[in-house]
């Protein structure tokens, strides 16, 4: 049986698992489009460029907010008034079908650890972290959008809400102004001023783009902690995506930084891309997994269509 699996990034409150699109999915992701106003209008263009060309075939949106839903209250709330959570400003958290493989597969490729704490790294040109407790996602560090949490390729992460109203104030920037910058224009990128890839900053001999890769894994460490204190404790973390899979030196950083939580690197798996990077004795175990979001969707898309 044919279908095509649609990666969509916000599912809001409406949306806490795939669904087949129809028409009211439409209307709904339309409506939606202000909470990822960068992502959700292209989203549906696909979706609808595909409904169009093939209209026999069942189109399935998968969303990338759909794995965190289940947060505790605590992982979800701002310090806002009440009537703003309740119309939908909450923390959701994002790159969801990429942690959802990994709960799916950690049990094959690290049982040790797959009923545990674990704090998964997807460190690609988006990068997060999610506090996963025996399979279930507790918190992650993307909150309302995916400009929250880490430094990106091209997001600065964690922000200062005042530093936005200072642009807007003093710089006269518009909200069109500060969003193509937040989104295009800070991160590893504006850091730099080099490039956005991690590639190219660590083959550079600038010492902004040092800086840059240093403080990518300052801003890391200091949120391996706080997704540990979600869970009370970690016994592994694992890498994946593009940098994540791909940076033997980005790990490397990344677990020295996190030698005070019991992760003690084995250099020469680091080196061979592992899937186990830390020593046999190592209280607090490290691996490199690579993530498959399209098998996600894939798995999904077939599980709705047969049904």
């Amino acid at each position: 049986m044919r279908g095509v699996g649609h990666r969509v990034v916000h599912g809001g409150l409406e949306y806490d698992k795939p669904v087949v699109i129809d028409d009211h999915v439409v209307a709904t992701l339309e409506r939606l489009c202000p909470l990822a106003p960068l992502h959700l209008p292209y989203n549906l263009n696909y979706i609808k460029t595909a409904r169009t060309m093939n209209p026999q075939i069942p189109q399935v949106a998968c969303f990338d907010t759909a794995f965190h839903r289940d947060h505790p209250k605590m992982a979800e709330l701002f310090a806002l008034p009440r009537v703003y959570y309740d119309e939908g400003i909450r923390r959701y958290g994002f790159h969801g079908l990429s942690y959802e493989y990994m709960a799916r597969i950690l049990p094959e490729v690290a049982p040790e650890i797959a009923a545990g704490r674990v704090i998964v790294g997807h460190f690609g040109s988006g990068v997060s972290l999610c506090a996963l407790n025996n399979g279930r996602s507790i918190d992650s560090t993307m909150g309302f959008s995916a400009l929250d949490g880490l430094v990106m390729g091209t997001r600065p992460g964690a922000l200062d809400a005042d530093v936005v109203l200072h642009l807007i104030r003093e710089k006269n920037m518009t909200a069109d102004d500060v969003e193509q910058l937040l989104h295009g224009k800070c991160g590893l990128l504006g850091l730099s001023g080099i490039s956005n890839d991690m590639r190219d900053l660590q083959a550079s001999s600038d010492p902004n783009a040092r800086e840059a890769i240093d403080f990518f894994v300052y801003r890391a460490s200091q949120g391996l902690g706080a997704m540990a204190a979600a869970m009370g404790g970690v016994d592994g973390i694992v890498f994946t995506a593009g940098v994540g899979e791909n940076s033997p030196a980005i790990r490397a950083a990344v677990c020295r930084a996190a030698q005070w939580m019991g992760v003690e690197l084995d250099e020469a798996a680091n080196e061979s891309g592992g899937p186990r990077i830390s020593t046999a004795d190592s209280p607090v175990s490290a691996w490199v997994i690579p993530t498959d979001e399209e098998k996600m969707m894939a798995l999904h898309t077939l599980a709705l269509i047969s049904n």
